[in-house]
Formats: C-alpha cells, structure tokens, sequence
C-alpha cells in the first residue's frame, strides 16, 4: 500500500466569465486518486474539515477508492486555493491558509504504527510550507525513511515557501527520499542558476536513488545510479494543467508498484528508467485533456501498465 501526506483543499478554479467553480484540489489528494483510479492500493494520511467542502473531498477520494483509514477531521473551514487560468491553460494559484484545516495535521493525529503493507511514502507540496502539517511530515519521514520508500514532490509554491528554515528542511527531505519528482521551475526556485539536468545530478549526489524532472511541453527526464532518459511530452488538445504534475507523480508510483520497485534502496536501468517516463508521461498528458485534476482510470491506460497483483483477502 501506498501512503499519501499532506493537504487536501479546495480549488476556486476562475473561468473567463469570471465565475469560480470549486473542484476538489492540492496536491497530495490529487496524486492519491490518480494512483487509487489506477487501481493501486492507497490510503490518504491528511487532516479534512468537517464542512460541505470536506465532505466533498473525502467523499472524492472514497469514491476513487481510497482508504481514509489514516485521516482526520476536524472543524476549521477547508483550505481554498484560487487558480486562476492564463490561455494555455496553466493556472497560478493564491491561498486561503489560516486557520483552515489542510495545515492543521499534527503530530497526535499520526498512527503509532503505520500498516504492515505499506511499502512507501509521498509526500510535498504544502506539506512542507505550513505548520504543523510540516514538522508532522517530518517526523513521519524520520521514523519510516529507513523502512519504507519515501517519494518527494515539492511542488513548490513562492509566496508560501520561504526562508532559511522551509530551504533547511527541503535539503533534509531530499536527503531521506527514494524518489524526487520536480518541475524544472521547480528545481530553478532550489539551485539558482543550474539546468533541470545539473540541479538532477545534485539530487541523486544527496543518496536519492531516482530523480524526475517534468517539463512540460518538452516532456521529462530522468536519472537513476548511471542512467539517464529523456522522453517527449504525449501530443494531446490541452484543456488546462490543474494536476497534470500530481498526476506525473501518481504514475510513477503506479510504475513502481507493478514493477516491484518500491524500495528505499531503489535504482532503475536505462530500459525501466524510459519505460517509467513514457507511462508517466502519457498519463499526465491525459489528465490534461479535460478541466482540474481529473485524473485517468486504469482503464483509459489498457495496454501500458500490467494489470495488478492478486492481493491477498483481508
């Protein structure tokens, strides 16, 4: 099983008329119900209101088949990011964060013991912006980095990442993680002044075992021990972006699953390196095609993942 940390909140998507239109959003919630649709065992470990936008979210990630086994809920109002379109569909997003009940994980509402069956870890984005969500997910990933695959996506958003103290953290994090996925923008807010490919080599220097890099309309690149490969992006009639970056994350994972690669020693060869890539990307590229992050099931990828492993009854 895989466990995904951090925020879910609602996203105020602006049309062009102006109007908004609340859609389930943040990123830990939207790689959760993209590996979920991808048939792949998941719980979300997260804090939810216990508001009409909360029941909205937990009711998405039930519905896609999530387990909400580890969450919580509570009564601040949910957190509301406003994601506002430009015309290629790429969205900038303001935040609603005090007080709401995203950065409200604390540190009693983590399990003593997380289930013997989960083998990995995902955690980012706001995660690692807002207290006391953040301390929370660093002490997971200090208790369980050594155990269990541990997977990094800082998607890192400017006017809320700041500081000695969020840059001091983000290095520890990358220090533990199996996995870090980035954007290139990603990486140039971390390393000023390095490519996507150098700031690459950085990382996997820190011990991490697989590094992915999204850019784009350019496709992806990734790095693992002495392999490299770089893949297109999938053409496809882009609606917007919202989630195409969790979603990337969501398949990388899936990958890992099927392939039997989620290790906290991980290391791929050149063949499973590209073949990761072009499924990642391929499915991101679909999550595009229609409006928020709306991610693929398994069966609109029929042909480019292996069906899942029998599991055992409980």
């Amino acid at each position: 099983m895989i466990v995904v940390c951090g925020e879910a909140l609602i996203d105020m998507v602006v049309a062009g008329d102006g109007s908004r239109q609340p859609t389930p959003g943040g990123g830990p919630l939207n790689t959760a119900s993209g590996l979920a649709r991808l048939g792949i065992p998941t719980a979300f470990l997260g804090h939810f209101s216990t508001d009409e936008f909360g029941h909205l979210l937990s009711g998405r990630l039930a519905a896609d088949g999530a387990s909400l086994a580890l969450a919580s809920f509570g009564p601040e109002p949910t957190t509301v990011a406003v994601a506002n379109l430009d015309d290629r569909g790429l969205a900038e997003y303001d935040f609603s964060v005090d007080g709401t009940s995203a950065p409200n994980l604390r540190l009693d509402m983590l399990p003593a013991e997380l289930p013997a069956e989960v083998n990995a870890l995902h955690v980012g984005t706001l995660g690692l912006a807002l207290e006391p969500m953040a301390s929370t997910l660093v002490e997971l990933v200090r208790r369980e980095s050594s155990r269990r695959l541990v997977m990094l996506d800082p998607n890192i958003r400017p006017l809320l990442a700041s500081g000695a103290r969020y840059r001091a953290r983000l290095d520890w994090l990358i220090s533990q993680s199996a996995v870090v996925k980035a954007s290139a923008e990603d990486l140039a807010w971390i390393y000023p002044g390095l490519d996507h490919r150098a700031a690459a080599q950085r990382i996997l220097a820190c011990g991490v075992g697989l590094v992915l890099v999204t850019l784009g309309e350019a496709g992806a690149y990734g790095i693992s021990g002495d392999a490299r490969a770089s893949v297109g992006a999938e053409p496809v009639q882009v609606v917007d972006t919202i989630g195409a970056g969790d979603e990337f994350g969501a398949a990388t994972l899936a990958w890992l699953y099927d392939h039997d690669r989620l290790r906290p020693d991980l290391r791929l060869s050149e063949g499973e390196l590209e073949g990761l890539l072009r499924f990642a990307t391929l499915a991101a590229a679909l999550i595009c095609t229609r409006a928020g992050a709306d991610p693929p099931w398994r069966s609109e990828l029929a042909g480019y993942i292996p069906d899942p492993p029998d599991l055992p009854v409980s």
